[in-house]
């Protein structure tokens, strides 16, 4: 079984996610929780966090509890619903497996802000590719 410490150090390579600030913190058995620290760099000209920050981090999430136990599921179809702002500086994204099959898998992601509100939600289904 991995460490969180080497699930972390695979995932480095996911570039476009660990540079804008995502953090794997917690896996589970298809499972796992990722965050940010929300920055300027994330926000939109209103002031908010932009649709494309929770996308990255419930995309990320999705990924890390996909492939953590083993590589090889990507994406197929993502659908996301923005429901709030978030208010404070943290954002949680927690990725739970709803459906694992032979070819494909279904997850659940749920974004939330420091503050427990949930900010987004996100369907993903993901093709095993090996």
């Amino acid at each position: 079984m991995k460490t969180l410490e080497e699930v972390r150090k695979v995932f480095e390579g996911d570039r476009f996610a660990t540079e804008n600030g995502a953090v794997i913190e917690e896996i589970g058995d298809h499972s796992a929780t990722c965050s940010l620290i929300i920055t300027d760099s994330h926000r939109n000209a209103m002031g908010a966090v932009m649709g494309g920050t929770y996308f990255m981090l419930a995309d990320f999430a999705f990924a890390v509890a996909a492939n953590w136990e083993k590589m090889g599921c990507v994406s197929l179809h993502s659908d996301i619903s923005f429901l709030r702002t978030a208010k404070g500086k943290k954002l949680i994204a927690k990725a739970v497996c709803v459906r694992d099959g032979k070819s494909t898998a279904c997850y659940r992601v749920d974004v939330t802000d420091d503050f427990g509100n949930l900010t987004a939600t996100a369907t993903v289904k993901g093709y095993h590719v090996g």
